[in-house]
């Protein structure tokens, strides 16, 4: 077994918080009623993406009828929508939707990984939680050389750079920009939640507007 399927084998077996275990459990069997007819992931979501990348992107958490239901990174919810959407636009996604994992969708040049990877209550994994999965992180870090990581959201900005081992140079914002001490240039950029969309906070334009500055540094 290669190290990255090693690493998504690991990730799929965590069980080092039982809150979020048992919660990714619940959801799966309790289903929400317009998925009622799915068969429910509910285990700790993997890295998805191309083995060979040299691009990374840091989300928050799976969701829990999203990523929690499909087994594979933001995919079956709006902000996978939007994700895939800016991707394909870019080049780095053969296709524009994302609905489940035999839907055919394959990235080119980048991964996708998490803060955590199981879906937590209100979208709020505790600072314990995340510490306890900032392993698997570290893992995805060691894999190879990356180039250049986009952080979704304050919390994957700030949780990269503490698995870094660094303080980023800046405060998170939407396009900024950090280079680690390694030169590892890593950018932030509002998280595509309905929070952010449908507000206007975030517009397609602005994501693909940061994802291609990411998108250079392959």
């Amino acid at each position: 077994m290669n190290p990255h399927d090693r690493l998504n084998a690991d990730i799929t077996g965590c069980q080092a918080c039982p809150r979020l275990r048992a919660w990714c459990v619940q959801v799966a069997a309790e289903k929400r009623a317009s998925f009622r007819d799915d068969d429910y992931w509910g285990l700790p979501v993997p890295n998805f993406g191309d083995p060979d990348a040299t691009l990374l992107i840091v989300g928050l958490a799976p969701a829990a009828h999203g990523a929690n239901r499909t087994g594979r990174m933001f995919t079956g919810d709006r902000s996978g929508d939007w994700l895939y959407r800016s991707l394909h636009a870019i080049g780095a996604a053969n296709q524009p939707h994302a609905t489940d994992r035999g839907d055919g969708l394959a990235l080119r040049g980048a991964l996708i990984t998490a803060v955590n990877h199981c879906a937590p209550p209100g979208n709020k994994p505790t600072p314990e939680e995340m510490d306890a999965c900032s392993v698997h992180l570290q893992r995805t870090l060691a894999l190879r050389p990356w180039r250049a990581v986009l952080c979704l959201g304050g919390i994957a900005w700030d949780r990269f750079h503490k698995t870094l081992g660094e303080k980023p140079q800046m405060k998170f914002g939407h396009g900024v920009e950090s280079t680690s001490v390694t030169g590892l240039r890593v950018f932030g950029c509002y998280h595509p939640s309905q929070q952010n969309t449908f507000t206007g906070r975030l517009t397609q334009p602005m994501l693909e507007q940061v994802l291609a500055r990411w998108w250079a540094c392959r």
